[in-house]
């Protein structure tokens, strides 16, 4: 029973860490991600297209 309780509690905090450092809306990992893409993309669409 404690292992189990252990394993819940450890899972709750993997939520939490996820939450808090990659899905934060403006200053995650994947805010951070998606904006560089879109300069890059930007970039690659002037040197393609004159």
């Amino acid at each position: 029973m404690r292992n189990i309780l252990i394993t819940v509690m450890m899972l709750v905090v993997v939520v939490l860490l996820f939450n808090a450092i990659v899905a934060k809306d403006t200053t995650g990992t994947k805010d951070q991600i998606e904006t560089q893409g879109n300069a890059a993309n930007t970039k690659i669409n002037t040197i393609t297209i004159p």
